[in-house]
């Protein structure tokens, strides 16, 4: 039997959280391929539900395109549940994320919610956070000073391009990604560079960690608690 393709571990874990969505609830929806495949499933119990708040704007199109209303973050004090991805998660429930650009409105999605449901597949589960290039928003006068910051760190950093040029997050600032870092103590380290003059939000979620971690795996879904 043939093992499953990361693209059906998507879709798998997509449905599997589906079990967290109380119903006439307002739930919080991340950004990604993987949140894709949820937002799909999401559509089997759109009425049950009150609608949402979004991390994007793609999401949001995505969650209307099936007739799911979405909030402003603003007009919900409070979200039951918070599903999104990451491109990265460690065996404490800390993440990496930002791959998509959302990084600074999933992490006040993430603040707003009870529950942090993480969905993945089993190739970004790692020991120690830094495997994947640290996606960190930031104000573009900043830029290159903080791209020195890192490399005191032992970090290379590049900014991100959208067709050659700067990437605009949906706040109008920039993204730099930067690699070659080990990242061994998340919350000392998200609370460092979230000091530095300039950085709008750094990917790294500790302070906002997931508790449960839905990992698609060839076996099927695997349920992680932290």
């Amino acid at each position: 039997m043939s093992l499953p393709s990361q693209d059906q571990l998507k879709t798998m874990v997509g449905k599997a959280a589906l079990h967290y969505v109380a119903p006439h609830e307002v739930i919080g929806v991340g950004t990604g391929s993987t949140v894709n495949q949820f937002i799909e499933a999401l559509a089997s119990v759109k009425d049950k539900i009150k609608g949402a708040v979004s991390t994007s704007s793609e999401s949001t199109a995505r969650l209307q395109a099936l007739g799911i209303a979405v909030m402003d973050a603003n007009e919900v004090n409070e979200l039951s549940v918070y599903i999104d991805g990451a491109d990265e998660i460690d065996h404490q429930g800390f993440m990496v994320k930002g791959g998509g650009a959302a990084l600074t409105y999933e992490k006040i999605v993430a603040a707003q919610s009870r529950l942090f449901v993480c969905i993945a597949d089993e190739s970004k589960l790692v020991q120690t956070l830094g495997r994947f290039p640290l996606p960190v928003e930031v104000i573009p006068m900043a830029t290159q000073r903080i791209i020195r910051q890192f490399q005191a760190m032992g970090g290379t950093s590049q900014v991100r391009l959208n067709k050659g040029m700067p990437l605009i997050t949906d706040n109008g600032q920039h993204i730099i990604d930067v690699a070659g870092l080990q990242i061994t103590n998340p919350m000392a380290f998200e609370t460092c560079v979230s000091q530095w003059p300039g950085v709008v939000t750094v990917g790294v979620f500790a302070w906002q960690k997931a508790q449960v971690c839905l990992l698609g795996t060839a076996e099927g879904v695997k349920t992680l608690r932290f």
